[in-house]
């Protein structure tokens, strides 16, 4: 696992975390925010995926 995968789960994490919190506190914009970060970090992990794959198969 690389840098790039850890940072987009940690990412999807904190962004799952905002987005059930805004749900609980009936906030759309901090359920909206949330569900970008998780969304962010989804790409950052499939990028660090990807990566690996690449160096993987040199």
């Amino acid at each position: 696992m690389n840098k790039d995968q850890v940072k987009g789960r940690v990412e999807e994490a904190k962004g799952k975390v905002k987005e059930v919190t805004g749900k609980i506190l009936n906030d759309d914009e901090m359920e909206l925010e949330g569900n970008v970060e998780k969304k962010i970090g989804k790409v950052k992990t499939g990028f660090g995926d990807l990566k690996d794959d690449i160096k993987k198969s040199k």
